[in-house]
């Protein structure tokens, strides 16, 4: 997100609610093919489960011991703040062995994988979902369905875009120099830049700015500004876990 850690670790917001696999809504079709008898647990859209990982455990492919590991889970993001993985679907196989279909901060964005259920701490939900609207330049954030939120935004230049994609928010910050580049307040996603050799791994934040009238606009480097009093605001409304697609 930033050439090194911009800010202090905060707390995980208070309305998320830590909930059991057995109040999970029923399946429905995906345009992937998923494991017969497996049961949805996110929509991304009212509802979202996401864990923070307790084993640097093998995500594989394919809900098997067997299926081939595709990556670890990893305990930190790369500022240090604890990993969020967000739960897709819950799956039980014939040894009755409970896997968890996670969504993957990595390079490529958009991977998907599965992991023991014991790798992953309680399941937490959220009811927010961020859309942001690259053609149009502006965010809006929905609570239930409902929206609650919306601002103008900045987003990356032509030669460093935004990735379009479904991904999450992992971190939220508060910035030491609130008049400095990043604003008050500032969120890492799980979107990697398209710039690999980017400082910090390349995550695309989404921060405020100290160049406001550049929104709306396209002046960064792949994140996404929102001006100082609009992301305040965000940042009392958006918890950790909360789905963002931008497109």
């Amino acid at each position: 997100m930033s050439p090194g850690r911009v800010g202090a670790r905060l707390g995980l917001c208070a309305c998320v609610l830590v909930v059991p696999l057995a109040v999970a809504a029923p399946a429905r079709a995906q345009s992937q093919p998923d494991p017969a008898g497996s049961v949805r647990l996110s929509d991304e859209q009212t509802f979202t489960a996401w864990a923070h990982p307790e084993q640097a455990a093998a995500i594989r492919r394919l809900p098997a011991r067997t299926s081939r590991q595709i990556a670890r889970l990893r305990y930190l993001t790369e500022d240090g703040f604890p990993e969020v993985y967000l739960v897709l679907r819950s799956y039980t196989d014939h040894d009755q062995r409970t896997w968890l279909q996670v969504r993957i901060p990595m390079r490529p964005n958009g991977r998907t994988g599965w992991v023991a259920h014991s790798a992953l701490g309680p399941l937490h939900l959220v009811r927010t979902r961020l859309i942001v609207d690259r053609r149009h330049l502006r965010a809006t954030l929905y609570n239930s369905g409902r929206r609650t939120w919306r601002s103008p935004i900045g987003i990356g230049k032509p030669s460093t875009p935004t990735p379009a994609g479904r991904f999450w928010i992992r971190e939220r910050i508060t910035v030491p120099d609130p008049r400095g580049p990043y604003g008050p307040q500032a969120f890492g996603t799980s979107a990697y830049s398209s710039l690999a050799g980017w400082p910090g791994g390349g995550v695309v934040g989404i921060h405020g700015t100290n160049d406001p009238y550049l929104i709306p606009g396209q002046p960064s480097h792949g994140c996404i500004r929102v001006p100082n009093r609009s992301i305040r605001q965000l940042a009392r409304l958006m918890p950790i876990g909360t789905p963002v697609w931008i497109r």
